[in-house]
């Protein structure tokens, strides 16, 4: 089952391929997304992976922390989209 991580502290030109190439250690990499300013489309520092073959506590401990272009993730469990009306 796919576990789905919350990373933030991402570098502002980072590109999605390159965040699941990072996290393709851990296991297969189902998706990816780049959360980005809707106006200037530009990236907001933050994003989810979904990753699968891995547990969630080890995929934390395992990333978390990590050093990605002179940038330390913060990783952590992605909570559910709240509902809009």
């Amino acid at each position: 089952m796919a576990v789905t991580l919350y990373v933030g502290n991402l570098p502002w030109t980072l590109t999605e391929d390159e965040l699941a190439e990072a996290f393709r250690t851990l296991g297969e990499v189902q998706a990816v997304r780049i959360i980005t300013d809707r106006d200037t489309g530009r990236s907001r520092g933050f994003g989810f992976v979904e990753v699968d073959g891995v547990e969630l506590e080890d995929a934390i401990e395992a990333m978390n922390g990590f050093e990605l272009r002179g940038r330390r993730l913060a990783v952590g469990r992605a909570r559910p989209r709240p509902e809009r009306y």
